[in-house]
């Protein structure tokens, strides 16, 4: 049997989706399973014991090369993309991703069983020929898993599995020895977001690393995408903070936030990176919903102003008051109860 799973992006939803392929492995353990992921959430599938294959598109880099004028090796990256797509004859096709971008790759691949949702987002749902209903008000992770049960599997509870990566695993172990880091010493922060909207301020974030340097007597070390935004916060601490913001790929954050005692974060995917490793997360939540994309599992903690305009689930906010209500001494007395379970 031939299985395709179509989840593009981004790196949380991603990670979401990994209990279901657990789920998928052992409802059909001799199957071919290949996955089509985009290339900024490559890591997380690249390599996976529980795949036979892993098809990346470049879809944002074909885009930004034909926006330029630049026609060949986009034109030939993509046909050498379908022709791997449509090498395997697929018996089923899943789309847990349920956008447009995701439903053509689904009617390219030619599969016999095209599974999706019954919904018109970006009219994806007309592409498909099984459809299960979408329940917004269940977490992502158990909505995913809506479709290896819709299949048959049996599941008592999500299995969160990543590929193993001894260099990953090295790197960040000579990252701690680099630092003077010891294991479950830290706190990790990820100050990052993409949407404006679920960001903290800058001020607020090096308020809360001295809080935790001075009261917790912690090591905090920060990550994120870029080095220059995350020295915006470390200027203005009064204390010295680790910053490898830039510096560790998917799977060595991975493995980095394993160390951690703990992980203070925005909405994020490196937030659902920790929690899938089994680190307690205290989350700051703002235009966003918790129940439906937090965290998932016991032992985290969310931080919320809880307005009555909250979530609206906007990009864009006048105020963002949602976010900047939240006071570091709030965030530092949820770590504190956070660290007396552990």
């Amino acid at each position: 049997m031939n299985i395709l799973i179509v989840k593009l992006s981004a790196i949380g939803d991603v990670i979401h989706t990994l209990p279901s392929l657990t789920a998928l492995r052992k409802l059909y353990p001799e199957a071919h399973i290949t996955w089509v992921v985009e290339e900024a959430a490559a890591g997380l599938v690249k390599n996976h014991p529980l795949l036979n294959a892993v098809l990346i598109s470049r879809r944002k880099s074909w885009i930004k090369y034909l926006r330029k004028g630049e026609f060949s090796r986009p034109l030939r990256e993509m046909r050498a993309f379908l022709r791997e797509l449509r090498k395997r004859p697929y018996d089923l096709v899943i789309d847990f991703h349920g956008l447009l971008k995701s439903a053509v790759i689904v009617l390219l691949s030619g599969g016999k069983r095209k599974l999706g949702y019954n919904s018109l987002q970006e009219l994806s749902g007309l592409f498909y020929n099984e459809k299960i209903p979408e329940d917004m008000n269940k977490h992502a992770v158990d909505r995913y898993l809506d479709f290896p049960r819709f299949l048959g599997a049996k599941i008592a509870k999500a299995q969160f599995i990543l590929p193993s990566d001894n260099s990953a695993q090295a790197r960040i172990q000579s990252l701690l020895e680099k630092y003077h880091l010891e294991n479950k010493k830290f706190i990790a922060v990820n100050p990052v977001a993409y949407w404006e909207t679920k960001l903290w301020d800058d001020e607020k974030f090096a308020g809360l690393a001295d809080l935790i340097k001075t009261k917790l007597n912690m090591e905090v070390v920060f990550t994120g995408s870029e080095k220059e935004s995350i020295e915006k916060i470390t200027t203005r601490m009064q204390a010295k903070a680790v910053n490898l913001a830039g510096e560790t790929t998917l799977p060595e954050l991975a493995y980095l936030y394993q160390k951690a005692l703990l992980l203070v974060t925005t909405d994020s995917g490196p937030m659902h990176l920790a929690a899938a490793v089994g680190t307690p997360v205290v989350a700051l939540f703002g235009p966003t919903d918790p129940q439906r994309t937090g965290p998932y599992g016991d032992g985290h903690i969310i931080i919320r102003s809880d307005l009555p305009c909250s979530p609206c689930l906007r990009k864009e906010c006048p105020t963002t008051k949602c976010m900047q209500d939240i006071l570091p001494e709030q965030v530092l007395a949820a770590i504190k109860e956070r660290l007396r379970g552990l």
